[in-house]
């Protein structure tokens, strides 16, 4: 048996397996902390430029809690200035299916195009990869450019790596890309939104493997399959 992390401040007060999986969990901002580490271990500064709206107190609160319940392990390193990275541990990686499972949920219910204010971070929706996209017998690299993907307004890119039955993504540029997709964030928008358009990126190698990539990521299909389902009904 794991280790059963010690109890939370406030827990449910319930024993029951969801109750004890929501106090590990159901704190604002938790599963996307996992989520945004879902590519590879990242500096506090570099959680703070993918979460916005949290705190620095926040943050350092929530990755303590996250530390001391195993999701989450630090390495500090010799250097200056100082330097710490968090890492997500295979209990915490066991959530990747169950953000896969809500991702899903929020496309069927709560997907629009953005709102007024949102903040458009296509980065986030590549990093659902390992939960949402299965390579179905196809195999290779599609590398992912956001041309303005940046808080700064510099590029971004990814990775994503199909293989049989399995993905997964890394945030840095591929050597060895079967395909390889850019556009800016309008492009990308547009591409993930109810109906996904992708006439605004530029697909180069594989198109038919970048567009299953695309396709699986943002639900295409299902939705394609539930606006059929709504005409007929």
């Amino acid at each position: 048996m794991p280790q059963v992390p010690p109890p939370k401040r406030h827990p449910y007060d319930q024993w029951s397996p969801d109750a004890r999986a929501l106090d590990l969990v159901g704190d604002k901002w938790t599963l996307l902390i996992v989520r945004d580490l879902a590519a590879g271990p990242r500096r506090f500064v570099e959680l703070q430029r993918v979460l916005p709206g949290i705190s620095t107190e926040q943050l350092r609160s929530r990755l303590n809690r996250m530390v001391a319940d195993g999701m989450l392990t630090r390495k500090r390193y010799r250097e200056v200035p100082p330097r710490v990275d968090y890492e997500l541990t295979p209990r915490a990686r066991d959530l990747m299916p169950v953000l896969a499972e809500l991702a899903l949920w929020g496309y069927r219910w709560a997907w629009s195009q953005p709102r007024a204010g949102e903040r458009i971070d296509v980065g986030a929706i590549l990093r659902l990869v390992p939960g949402l996209v299965r390579g179905d017998g196809q195999r290779g690299e599609i590398e992912c450019t956001i041309t303005d993907g940046h808080r700064e307004g510099g590029p971004l890119t990814l990775t994503v790596i199909m293989e049989e039955g399995s993905s997964r993504v890394t945030e840095e540029p591929s050597e060895r890309a079967t395909a390889r997709i850019s556009g800016d964030s309008r492009g990308w928008v547009a591409a993930f939104s109810p109906g996904g358009n992708t006439n605004s990126l530029t697909i180069n190698g594989d198109r038919g493997l970048a567009e299953v990539m695309i396709s699986q990521l943002s639900r295409a299909e299902m939705q394609r399959m539930e606006s059929i389902d709504r005409a007929v009904a």
